[in-house]
C-alpha cells in the first residue's frame, strides 16, 4: 500500500473509552512531558463511561494531590467534584516502613533490622511496593478500570518487567521450598523459631505467585491493559518515546497511543521569534512521529496552555482535548 494510502488512526483517545474490556491503562513517558496531566484528564473522561475509575500514582513525586488541589494518601480517596472517580498515591518507603514494623512486632527483632537493610537496598524496590498495592486491587477489582500515572521511563520498564521477573523468582522459591523445607523447618526449631512459620511463608508465596501470574497475564492481553505514551515533540523525548514503544513490545504490552504535549501554535500574525523558531522544530519532530507511527498509532495533538492545569474545573476542560481534536487558531 502507498504511504498515501494509509488510512490515519483518528487524533484522539476516544478508542480507550470506547474499549470497556480495559482494566488497566498506564500513562507514560520522559520526566515532565505531562504525564499527570494526561492521567488525570484520562481518568475524567472515563468516569464519564466507566461505573468507577481508580487513578493511581506510582511515581515517587506524587503529583496526583497538586494536578486536584486535594490531599491524597495510599488509602483511594473520592476526587472531589466526582462521584466515581478515585485517586490515590503510593509512597514505596513508607510502606516498606510499615512491612518492617509488623515483622518488628511480630517478633522479628534482630532479623526486622536485617530485613530493613536488605528492602532498602534492593534495586527496584519502589517498583516492588508499588506492585504488591496493585496485587491487593487484582484480588478485590472493585473499580471497573484502574489508571496509573507512572514514574519516568527507566522505573516504569522496570515496574512492568516486575510481574515476569517475580513469578520466574517465586517458582525457585518454591521448588527449593519443597526441596529444603524439612531441613530449614529444622534448623529453625534449633534455633527455637516455630516450626509452623516456614511452611506459612511457602503456602503464602504459591498464593503469591498464583496472583503474580494472573497479573502478568492480564498485562499480556490486549483486551484488559493499554499503554498511552505521552511525549513532547523534541528529539530527546521522541527517542525515549521509541526506546518504550520498542521495550512494551518486547513485554507484550499493548500500546497504540502516543499524546504529543505542550505543542506551540502562534498565530500567522505573531512575531515572537522565539516562538516561530520552537514551533518549527516541534513540527519537524513531529512529522518524524507520524512517518515513525502514523499505521499503527493514534497520535494526539495537545497545546501548550498560558496557565497551569490545576483542579477539577482545568483538568475536565483539558480532558475534552483528548476525545476532540485541538483546532490551533488560525
Amino acid at each position: 500500500m502507498a504511504d498515501d494510502e494509509i488510512e490515519l488512526l483518528s487524533p484522539t483517545l476516544q478508542n480507550i473509552l470506547d474499549q470497556q474490556s480495559l482494566k488497566w491503562i498506564f500513562c507514560g513517558g520522559k520526566g515532565g512531558v505531562g504525564k499527570t496531566t494526561t492521567s488525570c484528564s484520562l481518568a475524567i473522561q472515563l468516569a464519564a463511561c466507566r461505573e468507577s475509575v481508580l487513578l493511581i500514582s506510582t511515581d515517587p513525586a506524587h503529583n496526583l494531590s497538586d494536578a486536584f488541589g486535594q490531599k491524597f494518601s495510599k488509602e483511594a480517596t473520592k476526587v472531589d467534584g466526582f462521584n466515581n472517580l478515585f485517586a490515590m498515591e503510593i509512597d514505596p518507603t513508607s510502606s516498606l516502613q510499615e512491612m518492617i514494623e509488623q515483622s518488628d512486632q511480630n517478633g522479628g527483632g534482630a532479623m526486622g533490622g536485617m530485613m530493613q537493610d536488605l528492602a532498602f537496598a534492593i534495586p527496584g524496590v519502589d517498583e516492588a511496593m508499588g506492585f504488591a498495592e496493585i496485587m491487593k486491587h487484582v484480588k478485590s477489582m472493585e473499580y471497573s478500570v484502574i489508571v496509573f500515572d507512572t514514574a519516568p521511563t527507566g522505573h516504569t520498564l522496570r515496574f512492568l518487567s516486575f510481574p515476569a521477573v517475580l513469578e520466574k523468582a517465586l517458582g525457585k522459591i518454591s521448588s527449593l521450598g519443597s526441596r529444603f523445607g524439612p531441613m530449614i523447618s529444622q534448623m529453625s526449631s534449633m534455633m527455637g523459631a516455630p516450626v509452623g512459620d516456614q511452611q506459612d511463608m511457602f503456602a503464602k508465596l504459591d498464593s503469591m505467585r498464583a496472583i503474580i501470574t494472573e497479573v502478568n497475564n492480564q498485562f499480556k492481553d490486549p483486551d484488559k491493559t493499554t499503554f498511552v505514551c505521552v511525549c513532547i515533540s523534541e528529539f530527546l523525548s521522541l527517542y525515549e518515546t521509541e526506546r518504550l514503544v520498542q521495550e512494551l513490545t518486547t513485554y507484550e504490552i499493548d500500546t497504540h497511543n502516543i499524546v504529543v504535549n505542550q505543542l506551540l501554535f502562534p498565530g500567522k500574525e505573531s512575531n515572537c521569534q522565539h516562538c516561530n523558531v520552537r514551533h518549527a522544530m516541534q513540527q519537524k519532530y513531529l512529522k518524524e512521529a507520524h512517518e515513525l507511527y502514523d499505521e499503527f498509532f493514534h497520535i494526539i495533538q495537545l497545546p501548550l496552555l498560558t496557565e497551569e492545569v490545576r483542579g477539577p474545573e482545568k483538568l475536565r476542560e483539558f480532558s475534552k482535548m483528548l476525545i476532540e481534536p485541538y483546532q490551533a487558531p488560525v
